[in-house]
């Protein structure tokens, strides 16, 4: 049982806070890494390597430095948030929006590699095949190459969605950890334990796990069918 001065909203607001910014940060990277995958993964241009580099350079950061980079980035003196702020009026920083784009940064790599590695196994001949009877490369792209890739491509969604789940270093720099605003389940389970609140700590982390091997599940499932 939680501790009786703690009530069950508050128990799963990061609950709650930590599916919506996965969700919505994974399908971002599903479609933003699938495109540059797609449209990348045979190119021949000056820069590619470099280009590849960085799309795989927050894989190997810690996330402090990813969070450090975006603050700068979306802060009142940063490029982008002098833009919003001057534009629009609105800061970034500290909202469930800065949440989302931490874990978008951090979890792309996971979802280009994946999906690169799909379409790099796919047959050239048989697109080749499909544009000479007169497919499009909007046609060749749905009814060759997706249906192909889909086990990478379906892997990458369920790791950049892991991913997000369970950022922490980054997100913090740039969210902060806001009760019931920005207090994702890593955030939440580190704070219980500081303070000695060892029930709740365990009932995030059960939930942390269990979201992740129920996803997990799924995907091993689809795959195997």
């Amino acid at each position: 049982m939680i501790p009786d001065n703690v009530a069950w909203g508050d128990v799963w607001a990061p609950i709650g806070l930590s599916l919506k910014v996965s969700l919505l940060a994974s399908v971002l990277v599903f479609l933003i890494g699938m495109y540059f995958a797609w449209k990348l993964r045979r190119a021949r241009f000056p820069g590619k390597i470099l280009i590849e580099t960085l799309f795989m350079l927050p894989l190997a950061l810690p996330p402090t430095v990813v969070g450090f980079l975006l603050l700068v980035l979306l802060g009142r003196r940063g490029p982008v948030g002098k833009l919003l702020e001057g534009t629009f009026d609105y800061s970034l920083l500290f909202t469930p929006e800065a949440a989302v784009i931490a874990s978008v940064i951090v979890a792309f790599p996971l979802m280009y590699q994946s999906a690169k590695t799909g379409f790099d196994e796919i047959d050239p001949d048989l697109e080749a095949a499909a544009r000479a009877i007169g497919a499009n490369n909007r046609q060749v792209f749905l009814y060759v190459s997706l249906p192909l890739a889909w086990r990478s491509l379906l892997t990458g969604y369920i790791l950049g969605f892991a991913r997000g789940l369970g950022e922490f270093g980054a997100t913090l720099m740039v969210a902060g950890n806001i009760p019931k605003v920005t207090q994702t389940l890593p955030m939440a389970i580190y704070l219980a334990v500081d303070q000695g609140k060892m029930t709740l700590a365990w009932y995030w982390t059960g939930a942390t796990i269990f979201i992740a091997f129920a996803m997990i599940l799924v995907t091993n499932r689809l795959r195997w069918k």
